[in-house]
């Protein structure tokens, strides 16, 4: 077998002639340059790319601008007019000193173009999407704080990388309520608030109408440090200004493009975020207001309460809260007549309908049910009505008349006692002076009767009682004459702890009958100024209500001390106290705890009236089962 072999040689350099013939063969058409964009050489593929489109070789080269060359290793499009209309695509690139012109076929055009729409279609439903997120997100922010967050979320995903700001005003006072920054502002930019004059005019805002804090320019100068160019949307809805958006560049613009796109959206996003703030805005504003006109109710003076079509507590304030002892939370949503007592029912129930047809009920007077009894109120109501106009409830404002009535009995009590004063002193002076003669020929005959001894002591007995009954009924007239009519004795100087002791002598009859003990415990009180007879009536008059108020073997105790300028006096008894319904009345004329037949009730309105009429004051403590204590503060002599 025989075997051939062959030896392949290594294969040689191309020569320039082989480069001009793989030049010649390339379907794709180009040509080479100098700097100067004259001609080195041309395939064929060039020269029939330049006559499909009406020009030569020299002329395409021509209508190329020199300063488009691009730099080393640099590689530009350019765009060549064509004399008949229309243009042609070629792309220059360098290497050194040669220019490589290649031409851009009608195929090649539509690709690129289609590839840029493709990416214009992809990045407007990308700017789309995230403003339709922006809106979801603003519409769910509960505050100004909230929805500021959100729309700074959205300039971010919009426009990556880029320094904006974000101010919120007032659109009435135009002053800065919210901002946000991603960037490092300026010093002093926050305010004033600048806006683009040219948009103002495209958005119709009238200038003369801004706030005087707004400053309206032809150009909106930059607000962060580093920045060279920017663009910025006034927030405007219903032509109110209710803040601005900027956006700024830290480096210079890729082309005029990139610029109108950016304000393009930017605008998009400022007209829905300035309809989001002014929704916020009014919605504060209405909440503010509701919140307001609540606290008006709740707290106002008067009585009001408010309800529905169909009879159901929908407001109860605290005033009649506090006067019927029941809280919102029990009232609320019950019918009207739980409040009201039930005898007053058939009469609320015209009165309530009356309302619900649109009448007015003026000074409408019923009974209230309080947890303790109950309140007479005086209310006047009034209809609340819908948008439509129609009934939707009833209001009534009313006001506690228990109290007037419990004045005008006290008016109508007052009355009587004048009069009764005055029956009073006609009564005592056709009394007194019968009774006088009767005391007087009274004890004139005991006097005689006492000397004769056992066989008259029957009578003499029988004279002590008219004596004692007839003195009894003198000092009434005298009781009834001092309160009608004041003492006209001149005050001098009393020592106070003598004046004690008189007063207890005068008592020592009432003191042995309820066998009693008096207590003395006195102090050095200097003299005062007060009339002797009229200070006597008061400590007598004390010191017997103390020994009626207290059992045999209680104890009166007198107590003095000077206190400052006062001298005081405590008269205490070891009873069994006032109730503390009768505490608050004691020194009412004509009110007495005592059984009938042993007090008038005139005693403490007497002895008050002389405390203050010497300057002084008249206290009483006491607890039920522990005694009473009566405190005189009377001033001391200058």
């Amino acid at each position: 077998m025989t075997t051939e072999s062959r030896r392949l040689s290594a294969p040689s350099e191309p020569s320039a002639e082989d480069f001009r013939t793989f030049f010649d063969l390339v379907e794709v058409p180009a040509a080479l340059c100098d700097l100067e964009l004259r001609l080195r050489a041309g395939n064929p593929a060039f020269t029939r790319f330049c006559f499909d489109h009406g020009l030569s070789v020299d002329q395409l080269l021509e209508g190329l601008d020199l300063g488009a060359v691009p730099d080393d290793w640099g590689t530009r499009e350019l765009e060549v007019m064509l004399p008949q209309g229309g243009s042609v695509l070629v792309e220059l690139s360098r290497r050194g000193d040669c220019v490589s012109v290649v031409g851009r076929h009608a195929s090649d055009n539509i690709r690129g173009h289609l590839v840029m729409v493709e990416q214009a279609l992809l990045e407007q439903a990308r700017t789309e999407g995230v403003l339709l997120d922006l809106s979801r997100s603003v519409a769910e922010a509960g505050s100004e704080e909230e929805l500021v967050a959100a729309v700074a979320r959205g300039v971010k995903e919009l426009f990556p990388g880029r320094a904006f700001c974000i101010r919120i005003t007032d659109a009435r006072t135009g002053v800065l309520t919210s901002l946000y920054a991603e960037g490092r502002l300026k010093e002093g930019s926050r305010e004033p608030l600048v806006l683009k004059r040219s948009a103002t005019e495209k958005l119709h805002l009238s200038v003369a109408s801004l706030p005087a804090g707004v400053v309206v320019a032809p150009r909106v100068p930059l607000l962060f440090e580093g920045s060279v160019d920017g663009v910025s949307a006034p927030l405007v809805a219903s032509g109110q200004l209710y803040g601005a958006i900027n956006l700024e560049y830290t480096a210079p613009r890729r082309g005029e493009s990139t610029y109108f796109q950016d304000e393009r959206v930017l605008v998009q996003l400022a007209n829905q975020v300035a309809v989001a703030v002014k929704n916020a805005k009014l919605i504060d504003e209405l909440t503010f207001v509701r919140k307001y006109l609540e606290d008006l109710l709740e707290k106002a003076n008067a009585l009001i309460v408010v309800s529905n079509r169909e009879g159901k507590i929908v407001v109860f304030n605290q005033a009649i809260s506090r006067l019927t002892g029941f809280s919102k939370e029990e009232v609320l949503g019950k019918d009207v007549g739980f409040v009201v007592h039930r005898d007053e029912h058939l009469r609320m129930g015209p009165a309530l309908w009356a309302s619900l047809r649109g009448e007015q009920v003026p000074n409408f007077e019923l009974r209230l049910r309080t947890r303790t009894g109950e309140a007479r109120v005086s209310f006047a109501t009034s209809t609340t009505l819908t948008p439509q106009g129609e009934v939707e409830g009833v209001m009534a404002i009313g006001q506690d008349v228990t109290v007037v009535a419990q004045l005008e009995q006290r008016i109508i009590h007052a009355e009587k006692l004048a009069s009764l004063g005055q029956l009073a002193a006609s009564v005592a002076h056709e009394i007194n002076n019968p009774m006088t003669a009767v005391v007087t020929y009274a004890d004139a005959m005991l006097q005689r009767m006492v000397p004769v001894g056992g066989a008259a002591s029957g009578d003499a007995e029988k004279l002590r009682k008219i004596l004692e009954n007839g003195q009894r009924i003198l000092r009434f007239t005298r009781d009834l004459t001092s309160y009608a009519r004041p003492s006209k004795n001149k005050p001098e100087r009393v020592l106070l702890n003598a004046l004690l002791d008189k007063a207890v002598g005068f008592c020592e009859h009432v003191v042995s009958q309820t066998r009693v003990s008096v207590a003395r415990d006195y102090g050095e009180v200097p003299p005062l100024s007060a009339v002797p007879a009229n200070l006597e009536q008061v400590f007598v008059n004390l010191i017997t209500n103390a020994c009626h108020a207290m059992r045999p073997g209680g104890q009166v105790s007198l107590r003095t001390r000077a206190e400052g300028r006062e001298a005081v006096v405590w008269v205490t008894d070891t009873g069994s106290g006032i109730d503390p319904e009768h505490l608050s009345r004691i020194f009412e004329p004509f009110f007495t705890t005592k059984t009938e037949g042993r007090g008038t009730g005139l005693g403490l309105s007497i002895v008050q009236r002389i405390v203050e009429k010497h300057g002084g004051r008249l206290e009483v403590a006491s607890e039920k089962g522990q005694g009473t204590t009566f405190t005189v503060r009377l001033p001391l002599a200058d």
